[in-house]
């Protein structure tokens, strides 16, 4: 299951332009919101915030603080500085603990597949499932292990993955996870002879007219 991570944040009266001397006072803007729940502007501390959220990979609940009141949330989106990387904004997600929710979970290949070392070459498929599942049966990631892949042609598709009967697949079953081809062969390009260059055919047909001309001369 994914860990559960906490941040702090309060209420925030600046909206709109002014967001950006927000951002320069080191607040990062941010909004909570849900299925019963209001849109309500927030900010965070800016260093916090982009140290916690930048560790994060896959799919994890957040315990946000709000001045005082403690929701259990998702980041569902986050907007950064296109040049810079910086966090720009986040949208903090409610969720009920006692209702499922739709996420999609990143697949993370994990281990090597045996057939990699001779002449097999793996090709990737699907990189991440949507599942159905509580809140707090949340997976940060789906680990799918390669040793099974031995020999050219093996694969492993979503079907073969052992999922948590807590969890609900909504992917196809039939998906392609992984697969071990044959490597390409290299290429051979033939190299095509060099024509002759007409002018010279040119100049050695006017010499030897030339020639014969001075003979038939004598």
């Amino acid at each position: 299951m994914a860990t559960t991570i906490s941040l702090t944040a309060n209420n925030r009266t600046v909206t709109g332009k002014q967001v950006g001397a927000l951002r320069r006072a080191g607040k990062l803007p941010a909004v909570l919101y849900g299925p019963e729940t209001d849109p309500l502007p927030i900010q965070l501390d800016q260093r916090d915030a982009s140290r916690t959220l930048s560790r994060l990979t896959g799919t994890h609940l957040i315990d946000l603080t709000v001045d005082g009141a403690m929701h259990k949330t998702l980041v569902r989106e986050i907007q950064r500085d296109s040049i810079r990387g910086t966090l720009m904004h986040v949208d903090f997600y409610k969720v009920a603990m006692d209702r499922t929710i739709r996420i999609t979970v990143p697949i993370n290949l994990v281990g090597t597949a045996p057939a990699t070392t001779t002449d097999g070459v793996l090709v990737h498929g699907i990189t991440e499932i949507d599942v159905e599942c509580l809140p707090g049966d949340i997976l940060s990631g789906l680990d799918v292990d390669l040793s099974g892949l031995k020999a050219v042609g093996d694969t492993i598709h979503l079907r073969d993955v052992d999922v948590p009967k807590t969890i609900k697949v909504l992917s196809e079953p039939d998906e392609l996870i992984a697969r071990i081809t044959h490597q390409a062969a290299e290429e051979v390009v033939p190299v095509e002879p060099l024509a002759v260059a007409p002018e010279v055919e040119v100049i050695e047909k006017g010499k030897k007219e030339e020639e014969e001309g001075e003979e038939e001369k004598k």
